[in-house]
């Protein structure tokens, strides 16, 4: 009983995180504090980033971490497993080095705004369309490399396992929402896209899902 009532507890606090860190995400809350704050919602990104760390940081500390054991791998699969969870570390950097990193921070809008140039449209951030290298055989890499780094443990308990279950799948949930967004600003750009390079594992069998 005590095992069920923590696995359940730690799918609750991370969908408490994952609620909460789409809802803030969602573009009808950016509108309604743009319409109210101005120009200022350039600042929405920094206070977007600290609330997903601050949210995070709670459920990682009040999730339980039951002592149970999924498996312990040994020599030489170990190190196979550490090296392909390497691997996929660099892809993630990889797949992150396209990113504006200051953009991502929310840095570059608190710049643009004590410049007196920040564009209401852009809400947040900026968004950008990139189709070359990485982003042409998954539309979400970084999403694929943290899936990947997650899962390629050489030692796995319970709490990483249901850690690494809930993360795909709110990998999966919040890619849905984020290309409305983008759908949204790019037209039939982005739907060409979808149909051409699937969601995130490279694989034709999950194109669109």
């Amino acid at each position: 009983m005590k095992l069920a009532s923590d696995i359940f507890l730690t799918v609750i606090l991370f969908g408490l995180f994952g609620s909460l860190h789409s809802f803030l995400a969602s573009a009808k809350i950016k509108n309604n504090i743009a319409e109210k704050a101005g120009p200022k919602i350039a600042f929405y990104r920094l206070f977007y980033n600290a609330i997903a760390l601050l949210s995070f940081a709670a459920f990682y500390e009040l999730a339980p971490k039951p002592d149970l054991v999924i498996y312990d791998l040994r020599p030489p699969y170990d190190i196979i497993i550490f090296v392909l969870q390497g691997a996929s570390l660099l892809g993630f950097i990889w797949a992150f080095s396209k990113w504006d990193w200051k953009e991502f921070l929310g840095i570059s809008q608190i710049g643009r705004y004590d410049e007196g140039i920040y564009k209401m449209e852009e809400l947040d951030a900026k968004l950008e369309f990139d189709s070359t290298g990485l982003y042409s055989i998954s539309r979400h890499p970084v999403y694929l490399f943290c899936i990947l780094f997650f899962g390629l443990k050489p030692f796995m308990d319970l709490f990483h396992l249901l850690f690494f279950i809930c993360s795909v799948a709110y990998f999966y949930i919040g890619s849905y929402y984020e290309e409305k967004k983008l759908i949204e600003r790019f037209g039939q750009e982005y739907l060409d896209y979808i149909n051409r390079v699937p969601r995130i594992f490279p694989v034709k069998i999950f194109n669109k899902v």
